[in-house]
């Protein structure tokens, strides 16, 4: 999620709440799908995965450069090793609400 738009779904979170506060009904805000949003990120590690096998395959068939499986491969890595930050990043997300006092 870019810087804009979680700075606009913070700020729309705040006004909701502010306006529960108040005894007010809350706007319909049309937030991203945070399920879309994951599953569209795996569908597109998975992509880049099977294109980096397909891209193997045609080297070890003579049909590929070795500079093209190369980059499939640095690329499927970089996709995999963002997916699994974020993955980190959100269990320390949750795991730090399990640890709040209400």
């Amino acid at each position: 999620m870019s810087t804009p738009a979680l700075a606009s779904s913070a700020y729309q979170t705040a006004a909701r709440l502010m306006q529960q506060a108040a005894g007010q009904e809350p706007p319909k805000v049309n937030a991203p799908d945070f399920g879309a949003m994951v599953q569209t990120a795996v569908e597109g590690v998975v992509d880049k995965g099977r294109d980096m096998d397909a891209k193997a395959i045609g080297l070890m068939e003579g049909r590929m450069d070795v500079v093209d499986v190369v980059t499939a491969i640095a690329e499927t890595e970089t996709a995999l090793e963002t997916m699994v930050t974020v993955r980190d990043k959100v269990i320390a997300a949750y795991e730090e609400i399990m640890r709040m006092q209400i």
